[in-house]
Formats: C-alpha cells, sequence, structure tokens
C-alpha cells in the first residue's frame, strides 16, 4: 500500500538491537521507516530487541536513541523493549503448539551436532531433520528438556509480494523447522519479531534485504496464527565505493561518529535518503520534500554505494545554507577546547558575526572551527610551516609597507581598507596577493583564511595592526 486509502492505518516500526552504535544502515531504514509513516499520515514505532543479554548494553541503547534524535527521527510512543515481552513470546509459541502447527523436539545436543556434521559431510545445507516431529512426545524420557519447533511446510512454494524487491518464490523444501521457544523457555528472534511486530500493529516491514529469507519462514508463523499479513520491502543494502559490502575501512560508522566529524544532521539525512531511493535528479531534497515524494517505488532494487567525498559536498550545502547563529553555538565548544577557555560575549559576538566569511569555505563543522580559531589566539601567533616561508621572503618588506598604508585608514572597514591596499599594489607593481599572501600570514598564523579584507575588519583596527607589528618586529 502507498499512498491513499487507509493510509492513516499505516504503521511502520525501527527494531535496532542494541549490541553497538546506530551505524549507517540502521539510520537509513529509521529514516525509509519515518518517511514512509509519516507521509502517508501513518505512525513510526521504535522497539528495541535487546533479547541479547549477552550483548545488549545500556551504554548502547543510549547511543541509539540518541543518533536517532539527533537526526531528528522522532517515534511514536515510547519505546518497545522486547526482553520485556518474553511471556507473551511464550504464550504465542504454546499456542502454536496446541493448533498443531508447531511439536516439542527432545533431541539433544549431541544428536543436532552429530546432524550437523552429517550434512556438512554431504554437502548438504544444514537444516534440522524433523526427528520429532510427527513423534510421541511419550517417546522422550520423562523431565527432558525440550525446545519448540514450528512445524514448516513441506511440500510447495511460499511467495511474498515484496513492495522493493517485487514477487519472490522459495519451495518450501528450504524451510525448516526452526526453533520457537529455547530449552530454557526462552524465545528465539524470529518468534519474538513476528510476536512483536502484530502486537504493535505494523502494516509494513521495511528492513534491510538480509532479511528476506527471515520473511519466508515469519509468514508461516503468521498465517498460523491466522494474523494479518503486513506487506514487506526489503531495501538493498549500503556496499562501500569499491562494491564490496560496507565496513568500517569504507567509513562505516556510528551516526554519532559523523556528527563528532561535523556533519550536519540534515546533510546525513539527505544523503541517506539518496542512498538507494531517488526522484528524478533531485540531489538537495531536505524533510519538507522528502515528505512531499517519498514513496516505495524510487527504493531500488541494487545496492547503493556510500561515498564519503559526496557526503562533504552535501554537507559543505547545508552549512552554507544554515544559519549563523545555529553554527556559531555548533563551533563554539569546539573553539574553546582548543584554546582552553571560555568564550565572553564580546568573543562570541565576533564569532557570529565571522560566520558568513568563513562558512562558505567548510565542508564540515570542524573545519569551521578550525578556521575561526585565528580570532581568539592571543599573540604573539604561532606560524605553520607555510605562514613562515611567506614571510621569510619578500613578503615581509611589503607586509612592513603594507602596516604603514592601513595605519593612515581613516575608516576601518572591508572596502576602504581594500581600496588601500589595492593602491599599494598598484604603486609597487605587483598582484594584490603579494601583499595579501604576508598579511594573511601575520594576521591568521596560516596561509589559508577568509579575505585578507574581511579578516582585517573583524580582527578591528587595534589587534590587527598590534599582529602585524608582531611579524615585523
Amino acid at each position: 500500500m502507498e499512498r491513499g486509502a487507509a493510509s492513516s492505518d499505516i504503521v511502520t516500526r525501527f527494531a535496532p538491537s542494541p549490541t553497538g552504535y546506530l551505524h549507517i544502515g540502521g539510520a537509513r531504514t529509521a529514516l525509509f521507516n519515518y518517511l514512509f509513516a509519516h507521509a502517508n499520515g501513518g505512525k513510526f514505532l521504535l522497539r528495541i530487541e535487546d533479547t541479547d543479554k549477552a550483548r545488549s548494553t545500556d551504554d548502547a541503547i543510549a547511543a541509539i536513541l540518541s543518533g536517532m534524535r539527533w537526526l531528528n527521527l522522532d517515534w511514536d510512543g515510547d519505546p518497545v523493549y522486547q526482553s520485556q515481552r518474553s511471556d507473551r513470546h511464550a504464550e504465542v509459541a504454546h499456542a502454536l503448539l496446541e493448533r498443531g502447527a508447531a511439536y516439542r523436539c527432545y533431541a539433544t545436543p549431541e544428536e543436532l551436532t552429530e546432524m550437523r556434521e552429517t550434512a556438512k559431510a554431504e554437502k548438504r545445507p544444514i537444516r534440522y531433520d524433523g526427528r520429532w516431529r510427527e513423534r510421541d512426545p511419550a517417546d522422550a524420557p520423562e523431565g527432558a528438556p525440550f525446545t519448540i519447533r514450528l512445524k514448516a511446510p513441506q511440500t510447495g512454494e511460499t511467495t511474498i509480494d515484496d513492495l522493493v524487491q517485487g514477487t519472490v518464490t522459495v519451495p518450501n523444501a528450504e524451510l525448516d523447522d526452526f526453533i520457537l521457544l529455547r530449552s530454557d523457555g526462552s524465545p528465539t528472534y524470529m518468534l519474538a519479531v513476528v510476536v512483536d511486530d502484530h502486537d504493535m500493529g505494523v502494516t509494513h516491514l521495511i528492513r534491510g534485504d538480509d532479511h528476506l529469507n527471515n520473511a519466508f519462514r515469519q509468514r508461516v508463523i503468521i498465517e498460523a496464527m491466522g494474523w494479518p499479513m503486513p506487506q514487506w520491502a526489503h531495501v538493498p543494502l549500503i556496499h562501500g565505493s569499491d562494491g564490496a559490502k560496507l565496513s568500517k575501512r569504507h567509513g562505516a560508522l556510528g551516526v554519532e561518529a559523523y556528527r563528532d566529524l561535523g556533519i550536519l544532521p540534515e546533510a546525513l539525512e539527505n544523503y541517506l535518503l539518496r542512498l538507494g531511493w531517488g526522484h528524478g535528479d533531485e540531489d538537495i531534497v531536505d524533510r519538507a520534500r522528502a515528505l512531499e515524494l517519498f514513496s516505495l517505488k524510487g527504493v531500488g532494487r541494487n545496492p547503493a554505494r556510500f561515498d564519503t567525498k559526496k557526503l562533504e559536498n552535501l554537507n559543505a550545502h547545508y552549512i552554507r545554507q544554515a544559519d549563523d547563529e545555529r553554527l556559531a553555538k555548533l563551533v563554539e565548544p569546539t573553539i574553546c577546547a582548543e584554546l582552553g577557555r571560555d568564550l565572553d560575549d564580546p568573543s562570541r559576538e565576533l564569532l557570529l558575526r565571522t560566520m558568513p566569511e568563513l562558512k562558505p569555505r567548510a565542508k564540515n563543522i570542524n573545519e569551521l572551527a578550525d578556521g575561526a580559531l585565528f580570532l581568539f589566539r592571543t599573540r604573539p601567533l604561532n606560524l605553520d610551516e607555510k605562514a613562515s616561508a611567506v614571510l621569510e621572503k619578500e613578503g615581509g618588506e611589503l607586509l612592513g609597507k603594507a602596516r604603514s598604508t592601513l595605519a593612515q585608514a581613516d575608516e576601518w572597514a572591508v572596502e576602504p581598507l581594500g581600496n588601500l591596499l589595492r593602491e599599494l599594489a598598484e604603486a609597487e607593481g605587483v598582484g594584490l596577493g603579494k601583499i595579501a599572501q604576508p598579511m594573511r600570514a601575520a594576521l591568521t598564523g596560516r596561509t589559508q583564511s577568509p579575505g585578507v579584507f574581511e579578516m582585517l575588519e573583524l580582527l578591528g583596527r587595534e589587534e590587527s595592526l598590534a599582529r602585524i607589528d608582531d611579524r615585523l618586529s
């Protein structure tokens, strides 16, 4: 179902396992679910699949929630914690048992090991052989532990009509009688997911296509319980730029790591949206536009390739569009950490006034902060290697002449200061860059910075001349 009838009944969910950070693939899955639900007036729910107690941690849960909030992917209602629903999962397993759709399996660990080894030796798929499928439980030793297994269909075919992959069919012979309830009474992932999705009223399952095989098995549980069948949409995974499965070597970091790298949330959202989804040739798609356009019909069937440079370019666009006050607040903590002190109110005002000059040159927030540091460094500035080289050559003499010219300025503003320095360059028979470069080195300690005239105005007469004097003494 896409936009249209009963759209307000649409419910999607994002169900991460809290065994680590919110990774890029998970964030894109959450985004697609969010957009599909809200574009159709439905609900977007969050479930934390924390049944793996050995690997699930509170820190990972906090990181996932924090990452989603940073991306402004707010969910409806409270998060559902799967670990708190084990009694309900067991209830459904026993209901399946009573319906004859499941059975008790008393196979011992030794028998299961032998079964696997035999399958390996005969080069067959490793699959439970159904030895307790039709056997009377009374044959088992009294008090023997047992699992509850689903009685999967053995003949015919099962078909999934997927909203992304199309119609996919598998022979039922490939399905196995998988475990629903372990011998200790704990539910397996396959059972818990189906029960939770049903109880949460999920109508559309939008997830990675690595779950496509699970859909055929989960469908058997749904049919056996007589529950409404959700619609499936299995989205291709994200690959690296080389076409291999995305890994840390490709930059597969957690969402919050991209925040720390200076990526704006709206830039990451736009980039993730365009990884595997498209509408014409639109590359810049903000949240409002995405809600207008998003449809599962726009999701491709081929894996998307993650490209860090494209993300940086997109981020640069959003930085240029961002509010100056917001950017100043974002860069202030980095500047303070670098300086080892807090900024006072006049310094904050200066930082704000600098944003229009800095943001056209920055690809990320860290570059923006780095570009603003020169404003707050204490004199005398430390020069980097390139800046020292500029001042050691002919730049020193021209810097002295520029200092004398600037001292005569009646008005300390971009236009009059620029006119004075252009006149000096003409009089000296050199290009303006020959004067601007040593000045840039003296004012910032570097050879890359905003325009020299703008820097002079931002720093003010007294500070500008003092920094130049430090290099002439």
